[in-house]
């Protein structure tokens, strides 16, 4: 057996749990049943092929936790898929929904599959089989369960799962509330693609305001100049390096499954990412320096390191390597428990993927209110805003005999959109999150973030079961 299939992401996550709970009075049977899953689906189905060849597909579903319904969680699609890593990353959805005060329990579901050597008809009847699967078993529903877009799926899979459980259940009118992250076209929401590469930049622009804890790290206050090596340019990745460019950080690195790049003047995002796009590599690109070994770039010197790809990247083997000062879990799980330990040893701090890859789940949460009002943010209030406010600036213009630009009022009038309103509730959502789980961490005389989210994490889940009590 290979170090890949040893590796259990949920004992990881538990490993964690236990630590955290050191720091609290918690009732240790009240902790089982928080760390437990409470339910478990593992099923085959048969594809078959054009050439009439057929195949068994593995698929999988766990609710980890019951304490507030529904649950949440993407589906991924990938070869490395197994009942260990599915549970562990239900856990993380679980805490992660918890500390950013979502009201959630986590899920996770996952096809054993790499999906690139598959057509899209395929994709499609693996995709509808799936879900048919989770509806026989009540493992979907706009109060149930309610899946999301995962690694090696997207909104098109979201839209085969929502027409799937539509056609099994005609007669539930919140149904397209059974899945989020799907296209606009089926009732998805303004700003979701994004969303979880701006949580990340949103995470990382909070922690490196801290002026207390940047001292620490021998770094300036802010994004300015701060140089940052990435792991993965896919949605997050991308979106990620993004928003921090245009905030004047530098991304000098870049990591990929089939090789990396590298230039210390720093990387254009969007040309690297349209050039990605056209030769499904960068190699040949002409800025900047062609890294076979992309893995070798996790150990280069930066400011910020970003793992924006799986999980158990960086681990016991190389985390004495680690130069960077400041490492952002964009991916579930990328740092092991034993790496962990020893990045703190070395004074690197670590903003985990509990907490930082929220955003995704934050504006899915939107979505799914947006579902089951049907009704788009801001399409009620929207107008009135704007007549309100023009009345408001001839109000102004009368008593002080000034006038407003025309540009000055197209901004002031133009009423807060759909985006902007996801917008303005993620950057709530991540900010609060943050500067609790730093006060916690300080207040508990702690060294890292993560203990203090699950802390945070734990309080509430306890509080949610506790109040709930036992049934019958």
């Amino acid at each position: 057996m290979n170090a890949k299939a040893e590796y259990s992401l949920f004992d990881d996550v538990n490993k964690v749990v236990d630590h955290a709970a050191s720091h609290m009075d918690i009732h240790p049977g009240l902790l089982d049943q928080i760390k437990l899953c409470n339910s478990i689906y593992k099923f085959n189905f048969p594809l078959r092929n054009g050439d009439g060849t057929y195949q068994v597909i593995e698929g999988y579903r766990v609710q980890h936790s019951h304490h507030k319904l529904p649950v949440k969680g993407g589906i991924r699609y990938s070869s490395f898929v197994n009942e260990e890593e599915v549970k562990g990353l239900a856990a993380l959805m679980t805490y992660k929904c918890a500390l950013v005060n979502i009201p959630y329990g986590g899920a996770k579901g996952g096809v054993r599959i790499d999906h690139k050597k598959y057509t899209r008809d395929q994709l499609e009847k693996i995709t509808r089989r799936y879900t048919s699967e989770l509806i026989k078993k009540k493992f979907i529903g706009p109060a149930i369960d309610v899946p999301a877009p995962d690694y090696g799926t997207s909104s098109q899979e979201m839209a085969w799962i929502v027409d799937t459980f539509e056609a099994f259940n005609p007669e539930v009118i919140n149904a397209k509330g059974c899945v989020t992250g799907k296209p606009l076209s089926q009732h998805g929401i303004e700003g979701r693609t994004e969303a979880t590469g701006m949580g990340v930049y949103i995470g990382i622009r909070e922690a490196v305001s801290v002026r207390e804890d940047m001292d620490e790290l021998g770094l300036q206050v802010g994004l300015k100049g701060k140089t940052v090596v990435l792991q993965g340019l896919g949605n997050v990745g991308f979106y990620s390096a993004k928003y921090l460019s245009e905030a004047g950080a530098k991304i000098i690195g870049i990591a990929e499954y089939n090789g990396g790049i590298w230039d210390e003047n720093g990387i254009d995002i969007d040309q690297i990412k349209a050039y990605q796009l056209e030769n499904k590599s960068f190699k040949g690109y002409d800025k900047g320096e062609f890294i076979e070994n992309a893995n070798s770039l996790l150990t280069k010197p930066c400011d910020i390191l970003i793992p924006a790809a799986l999980e158990n990247q960086i681990t016991s083997e190389n985390a004495h390597e680690i130069q960077a000062k400041l490492i952002a879990e964009a991916a579930n799980g990328p740092v092991t428990q034993e790496a962990n330990t020893i990045l703190l040893e070395k004074g690197i701090m670590i903003i985990p993927d509990m907490y930082l890859n929220a955003g995704g789940v934050t504006v899915s949460y939107f979505e799914w209110l947006k579902n089951l009002s049907r009704v788009s943010f801001g399409k009620l209030e929207k107008r009135y805003d704007m007549k309100k406010y023009d009345e408001l600036l001839e109000g102004i213009e009368k008593a002080t005999g000034d006038s407003f630009s025309d540009e000055q009022k197209r901004v002031i009038i133009k009423g807060a959109s759909e985006r902007d309103l996801v917008n303005s509730g993620l950057e709530e959502t991540m900010v609060t999150a943050y500067h609790h789980m730093n006060s916690v961490r300080k207040e508990k005389g702690i060294k890292d973030l993560r203990t203090a989210g699950f802390i945070v994490a734990l309080e509430r889940i306890a509080i949610s079961y506790t109040d709930l009590g036992i049934f019958p």
